[in-house]
């Protein structure tokens, strides 16, 4: 497999954690972890580029939604894909995160024997 370069933004620590270990089952994955919308953003001004975002719908201060909008704004960013994670199941909020620009949406909680996998499968579908 080749390598893929993620960025994890959650305000939950544990979720960040159990995210964490679940990616690195995986040794290709090349792992960021953010707090927040804001860390992420500041992180992503000072250069990182990964390949795929991983971000928490409902945070504190700068939600999923609204940290995506920044981000599209960003030079180099406008097409990042974007995954959003949520407790949040319903068809009409993960319609609306398509709309928004997401190239998927991971229920939470997730599998965390799976969640590489499924990262995976977002991004091969989004490129196909």
């Amino acid at each position: 497999m080749s390598s893929l370069t993620v960025l994890h933004v959650d305000d939950e620590p544990d979720i960040r954690e159990v995210a964490g270990l679940s990616l690195d089952l995986d040794p290709d994955i090349i792992l960021t972890t953010a707090e927040s919308g804001e860390v992420a953003l500041q992180l992503l001004e000072g250069g990182l580029r990964p390949d795929v975002i991983l971000l928490d719908v409902m945070m504190p201060r700068l939600d999923g939604p609204g940290a995506l909008a920044r981000l599209r704004a960003l030079p180099g960013l406008e097409q990042t894909p974007v995954i959003f994670m949520t407790a949040r199941v319903q068809t009409s909020e993960r319609d609306r995160y398509l709309d928004l620009g997401a190239i998927g949406v991971i229920t939470k909680p997730f599998d965390p024997m799976t969640l590489a996998g499924q990262v995976r499968d977002l991004l091969a579908g989004h490129r196909a």
